[in-house]
């Protein structure tokens, strides 16, 4: 049977500060993502999916074993997508691609903070690619992008508990803080 496990930050508790704090990393890391984890295990148990991997249970499950996998699916991916090393914009292969299909850096950071902003509720904002073209969407709850066919590359996790210790209910100034500490490295490898 598959035992799922809390994957190891990729940096230091408080690396991200003061964007996210050490505070917020010990709860929503330390304890939100740990639950989901535990909860994942704890439904596996038993079912057809109890040797599944993580990617099979993201893109075939359903309820709350979906939804367990995918936020621990989500949750990892967003913490591998953050990195203390402050570029104010990414190069490359990325880089060209956001350029064609937005029209500049600009534009595209617009965009994706306004779906960021404007997701009711708890969800995530995505960059995905879509065959050759990249997209910016909206997942509520729980939502991947893998369940529609989209390759992941970028991601924001809007549920308040990824910023209301550090900024409350300003959710704007979060998601503007957040291009100080996205990880383009990651990024430019999750595209090519």
């Amino acid at each position: 049977m598959t035992t799922f496990k809390l994957p190891e930050l990729p940096y230091a508790n408080n690396a991200l500060e003061p964007v996210i704090s050490s505070r917020t990393i010990e709860f929503h890391y330390g304890k939100h993502h740990q639950t989901y984890v535990n909860n994942l295990n704890n439904l596996i148990i038993g079912t057809s999916f109890e040797n599944a991997t993580l990617d099979e249970l993201v893109t075939k499950a359903e309820g709350g074993m979906y939804n367990n996998a995918a936020q621990v699916w989500n949750h990892t991916f967003y913490w591998e997508s953050l990195c203390p090393q402050h570029k104010t914009q990414p190069s490359g292969a990325i880089l060209q691609a956001i350029n064609e299909q937005f029209g500049s850096f600009d534009t595209f950071k617009e965009k994706f903070s306004a779906a960021a902003a404007t997701l009711f509720g708890s969800g995530w904002a995505w960059l995905v690619k879509n065959g050759t073209k990249l997209e910016i969407i909206q997942e509520s709850n729980a939502g991947n992008p893998m369940r529609k066919g989209f390759k992941p590359l970028l991601t924001i996790d809007v549920w308040e508990h990824a910023y209301y210790l550090d900024f409350q209910n300003r959710r704007p100034d979060y998601i503007k803080d957040f291009w100080t500490i996205v990880n383009w490295d990651m990024v430019n490898k999750r595209f090519v």
